[in-house]
């Protein structure tokens, strides 16, 4: 499961993270190293390569989906050629992030500043504050107080990932998430055919599963789909109109493919006598669950959205 939560991430951020098309990531190691080669795709020119400072890189990927940057660390900061200076200079800066993505709303309460460093600059951290290093001309300070664990270097590269994995997701609800708007998502009551299914609201405190920003895209997707099933599946070959659902999470309810192919339907009616009519309304064997998932990712492809969708 993790490493499923893992490439969902590394996929987004490397499609929409950016602001000049692709930059692919790979967590937690083209995040956290000094300098990495990322490979860009420009319209329809060949591919180039070009070096990306990690701070630069990363801070330019928060700058575009914020809209400003953390204050007083700029997007193109350079780093000490001393070691252990610039480990403190890394650590500085990991724990000013933390610290900006928790005064958004982030909930990062288990990641330390270390955790996000190389592993390198992680044995230095530890061999300074454990006093095995000494001679530097800085000391930790604000880890004074705190209570060292010092992990070996296997458990130090899980835990790496998973920080940068969190760290990343918190990002996408803090930064991304409240973009969605209730505005755009007209009462799904005005809908004569939903007038007799429950209602999901989006108040708040009406859940501790789904922010209001999830449940508003559940809304949405509530109304699409009810909306185009009858459209999509009248000359249906596999099953017929699928029956009215009430569509209330994000994996369960979409398993079939068919609450996505609704949606898709609504903006590119094309792909309905090409692809969606293909689909089985009512799939019940994992042959059938797998035949509307391809269909899926041929839509996709088909439209030029090439999302690195494994089945």
């Amino acid at each position: 499961f993790f490493q499923k939560t893992l490439n969902a991430v590394q996929s987004w951020f490397t499609l929409f993270g950016w602001s000049k098309g692709q930059n692919p990531i790979s967590i937690p190691y083209s995040l956290r190293s000094d300098v990495c080669i990322v490979q860009l795709t420009v319209a329809q020119e060949k591919n180039f390569k070009r070096r990306v400072d990690k701070d630069k890189g990363f801070y330019e990927m928060l700058v575009h989906l914020n809209g400003q940057s953390i204050p007083g660390i700029a997007a193109s900061q350079s780093l000490s050629t001393d070691p252990v200076e610039r480990m403190f200079q890394l650590h500085w800066q990991h724990s000013e992030l933390l610290s900006f993505l928790k005064s958004k709303g982030a909930y990062l309460p288990h990641i330390m500043p270390e955790f996000l460093l190389a592993p390198e600059d992680y044995e230095l951290w530890s061999e300074v504050n454990t006093g095995l290093r000494r001679g530097s001309m800085r000391s930790s300070g604000k880890l004074s107080g705190r209570r060292i664990f010092v992990l070996e270097s296997r458990m130090f590269e899980t835990m790496s990932k998973r920080a940068w994995t969190d760290v990343l997701l918190q990002m996408y609800k803090v930064f991304v998430l409240p973009r969605v708007s209730s505005r755009m998502v007209p009462d799904p009551s005005s809908l004569e055919s939903l007038q007799n299914m429950p209602g999901i609201k989006s108040e708040p405190l009406c859940s501790n599963v789904y922010s209001r920003y999830e449940r508003t895209i559940l809304i949405w997707l509530n109304k699409n789909y009810e909306k185009n099933r009858k459209i999509v599946w009248k000359d249906s070959e596999r099953g017929g109109i699928p029956p009215m659902r009430w569509i209330v999470n994000f994996d369960q309810d979409l398993l079939d493919g068919l609450v996505l192919a609704a949606q898709m339907a609504g903006y590119c009616p094309y792909l309905i006598p090409t692809h969606f009519v293909k689909m089985y309304t009512n799939p019940r064997t994992h042959e059938q669950f797998l035949h509307n998932a391809l269909i899926l990712v041929k839509a996709l492809h088909t439209i030029s959205m090439d999302l690195d969708i494994k089945v």
